[in-house]
């Protein structure tokens, strides 16, 4: 049975916002996308008026989950701070409940608390770990999936976070297009394959939708793909971040304390500049750095294996030295690892004993003895 957007509103309809008006007619919701039973909308809120709006915002999502032929909603509440007015109060977290956060969450608010004072682990994961980058296109997705791989090879409980907003990859590099399903606590149940606990907003999105949230919207959903997953019990989750250093990054690290972060880069000078910026932005909110991963690192041709270097070489690993931090490898650019992300089949689960899959392997190798004391105290 296929949900309408009139149907939604009608829902919506019968209830009271804070002011008395019907939430449907109360000027505060965004477009609402209904399509296979997936709905996904927005309530755009003043920030003073937040805490108000979050139990209209649970009881808009449960009307909605009523409607015959729902199988996943997505309810956002997202606050702005109109020009001039101060900023509000930090919310208190609740469990299974997303987080409202001002439009400026990295600064610290009023009375001198610190964003990170709204920390909380994520029960049953033992380590969060960042994989990020400074910039689009340099292989962080892949590197993500297979240095997830590499960390289950050693024997250890690993899950897939992609918060890649606004361009998940973990679905075609996984194979994975099913809907997650809800258990008794509707909280949602990760996908798993490859012997990973796996969530991508991919997975609750048509793989052509346009993406166009704000940055309130977004944190939203960061914070509701942490909290709002069955994770169970994990050594490692591996968060697949979005390129950049913005509302994703800010909400990752205030969110949950975070036991380290892997920059991906290229060997060129352009992405070094953008991977020292995202190195910057994880010390400035003392999130350790685990290391650095060149990718690309070099050109090896399938025929005769004679290597070059495209996009220059080394560059990572002497930035890596400047910067005080840990060198964790070089990965090549390889027609291997290419096709197999393409096919769903990531290159450490489909060819194990080859050179690729073992270079992924030592890069987590040196992930694992770097999170070993966290790991053993949970």
């Amino acid at each position: 049975m296929s949900v309408t957007q009139q149907q939604v509103l009608d829902s919506l309809a019968r209830i009271k916002s804070p002011r008395g008006v019907a939430l449907a007619n109360a000027n505060v919701l965004s477009a609402i996308s209904a399509s296979d039973g997936k709905v996904f909308f927005s309530i755009n809120v003043d920030a003073a008026e937040a805490r108000a709006w979050e139990s209209v915002r649970a009881e808009a999502e449960a009307a909605v989950r009523a409607i015959p032929g729902v199988t996943t909603v997505m309810v956002a509440l997202t606050a702005e701070r109109k020009p001039g007015s101060a900023p509000p109060p930090p919310p208190t977290p609740s469990r299974g409940t997303p987080g409202v956060q001002p439009v400026h969450a990295h600064k610290p608010p009023q009375g001198g608390q610190s964003p990170m004072a709204r920390q909380s682990e994520i029960p049953g994961v033992a380590a969060v770990i960042a994989v990020a980058s400074g910039k689009g296109g340099v292989g962080k997705s892949t590197t993500a999936l297979n240095l997830a791989l590499g960390l289950r090879d050693l024997g250890l409980k690993v899950g897939l976070l992609d918060a890649d907003i606004y361009g998940p990859s973990v679905p075609r590099l996984t194979g994975l297009h099913d809907k997650p399903e809800l258990n008794a606590e509707r909280k949602m149940i990760p996908l798993r394959r490859f012997g990973l606990a796996i969530m991508s907003i991919g997975f609750l999105v048509e793989e052509e939708t346009a993406m166009i949230w704000r940055g309130p919207m977004v944190m939203s959903a960061v914070t509701q793909m942490l909290r709002d997953v069955a994770w169970g019990e994990l050594d490692v989750l591996v968060v697949d971040m979005p390129p950049g250093t913005g509302d994703a990054q800010l909400t990752l690290a205030q969110n949950v304390p975070l036991k380290g972060a892997v920059i991906v880069s290229t060997p060129q000078d352009l992405s070094l500049i953008d991977a020292r910026r995202g190195l910057a932005m994880f010390r400035k909110v003392n999130v350790p750095v685990l290391g650095i991963v060149e990718n690309m690192s070099y050109f090896q041709c399938p025929h005769c294996g004679t290597k070059s270097d495209i996009f220059g070489h080394g560059g990572a690993r002497h930035e890596a030295e400047k910067l005080g931090v840990p060198f964790l490898g070089e990965i090549p650019l390889h027609m291997a690892i290419r096709a197999t992300s393409d096919a769903g089949n990531p290159v450490v689960d489909s060819e194990p004993d080859g050179p690729h899959a073992a270079i992924y392997r030592a890069i987590a190798g040196q992930v694992r003895d770097q999170l070993k004391g966290v790991i053993a105290a949970a």
